[in-house]
């Protein structure tokens, strides 16, 4: 009875630690086949950062790949006034030109499918959920049914900017993430409406939150009906006009989870370091910026409750 008891104990004491959830596990993909926003390098760090602070997932990286620089200034035409000799010369120039730029590209697609086969069904088996951190262009992922489904099963997908600017040619893509990038204007000063204050992504943020300065995007094929809006805008950013504009919504996508965020441009409304270059958004907008991301992805891999359903019916 009594070496009954002392298992029985040391089992009771072991099994808070065996209950202990493990992290999920999130690959962040930054790769890029159009524009290349700046602060990528900064989201990298900050969600890196969000990860170790909080305990709650780890990440693994799609980084862009890097190739050293085969292709220098394309060349200048000669003027108007020179003889054929010298058009000649440029054109054979051009020619020599063309054929570097057209291999250092297919160079560079053979290393971006690569560096994407991360995003393989198999390699999928290995995360939780993938954060498309302001990719752009119709990145060459090997497997798009595939990709969808493994979100639909119960993944977690976080989409941040310029996910949004991502396969605009695929539209069961732009289903799964809730709307497309249409346009922006000039930089500007807003106040974003917090719709749901009790999702974990706004719980902290106030009712209305003001951004000193941010790019903000304008959405095409976007419904209020399929999405559970979490920041919207009461006038527009483009021409200040009244009206409903949304920033930042969640959604269901089978049994799997969708965080989007059109915010996330500007290096200092990712990063809390006070001495960034041009710094308009003070330290406190970035703080703020970085516990609304948290508690998006934390929702997303379903590690917080909050609602995903559409207000609007």
């Amino acid at each position: 009875m009594k070496y009954l008891f002392l298992s029985l104990t040391a089992l009771l004491m072991a099994s808070p630690v065996q209950a202990a959830e493990a992290p999920k596990r999130v690959l962040v993909v930054t790769v890029t086949t159009g524009f290349r926003h700046s602060s990528i390098p900064t989201a990298e760090k900050v969600l890196a950062q969000l990860a170790e602070k909080s305990g709650v997932f780890t990440v693994d990286f799609v980084h862009q790949p890097e190739l050293p620089a085969a292709v220098g200034p394309k060349p200048s035409p000669p003027p108007s006034t020179a003889g054929t000799d010298a058009q000649a010369a440029y054109d054979l120039t051009m020619k020599k030109y063309a054929a570097v730029q057209a291999a250092y590209n297919t160079e560079l697609n053979n290393q971006v499918k690569t560096a994407l086969l991360k995003l393989s069904p198999e390699s999928l088996k290995n995360y939780d959920g993938v954060i498309f951190a302001n990719t752009t262009g119709d990145l060459p992922i090997p497997d798009k049914v595939g990709f969808l489904n493994w979100i639909k099963e119960g993944h977690a997908f976080i989409g941040m900017h310029a996910a949004s600017d991502t396969f605009h040619h695929w539209p069961e893509y732009l289903d799964m993430l809730g709307g497309e990038f249409l346009k922006h204007g000039q930089q500007v000063s807003v106040n974003a409406l917090n719709v749901d204050p009790k999702n974990p992504a706004t719980a902290g943020l106030p009712p209305s939150w003001v951004i000193q300065q941010e790019e903000i995007y304008n959405f095409k094929d976007y419904d209020p009906a399929k999405v559970h809006e979490l920041l919207a805008l009461g006038i527009s950013p483009l021409n200040g006009m009244p009206g409903h504009f949304p920033v930042s919504w969640c959604k269901m996508y089978g049994k799997g989870r969708v965080f989007y965020t059109s915010l996330g441009h500007r290096e200092d409304i990712w990063d809390t370091d006070p001495t960034i270059k041009d710094r308009i958004n003070p330290p406190e907008i970035a703080q703020k910026y970085q516990d609304f991301i948290l508690g998006g992805i934390k929702w997303a891999l379903g590690v917080d409750a909050g609602d995903g359903a559409p207000q609007t019916k």
